[in-house]
């Protein structure tokens, strides 16, 4: 699929999954959306813990295909009513989101920490001392 496709109009066709054999915004459609955003969630929050090679710009695509369908499936419902029958839902989603953010933030301290380890020992290679102010000062 082409970086034109995804953003294609007919992304509902390309997307598997109950949306399409549901009518826009019922609530078997709505909850089976809202099931694989928490499957996303939960996906991405155990590799970026155990596999050091986790594709996070693949993953991230697939949760924006999924709220797109989301979107998509709310279309037309009052938000208290979409409240009042997924409460349960939003309120599981809402605990993997936080769980996930906090793996996200410790991976990106991390990764800050581990490039700051690195640019440190880059400069100090690049520096043999030849040029420090130790030689210009006065024996």
């Amino acid at each position: 699929m082409s970086d034109t496709t995804f953003y294609s109009p007919n992304l509902p066709q390309l997307v598997s999954g109950a949306s399409e054999r549901t009518p826009q915004g019922s609530v078997g459609s709505i909850s089976a959306i809202i099931g694989r955003i928490e499957e996303a969630i939960e996906s991405e929050t155990a590799s970026i813990r155990s596999d050091p090679k986790f594709d996070i710009h693949a993953s991230n695509a697939k949760k924006s295909r999924y709220l797109y369908e989301l979107n998509r499936a709310v279309k037309g419902i009052s938000m208290s009513d979409f409240a009042e029958k997924h409460r349960d839902a939003i309120v599981r989603l809402r605990e993997k989101l936080v769980a996930n953010e906090a793996v996200i933030r410790a991976h990106l301290a991390a990764v800050a920490e581990v490039a700051g380890l690195i640019q440190t020992a880059i400069e100090r290679a690049e520096t043999d001392g030849t040029y420090s102010t130790s030689a210009f000062q006065r024996i």
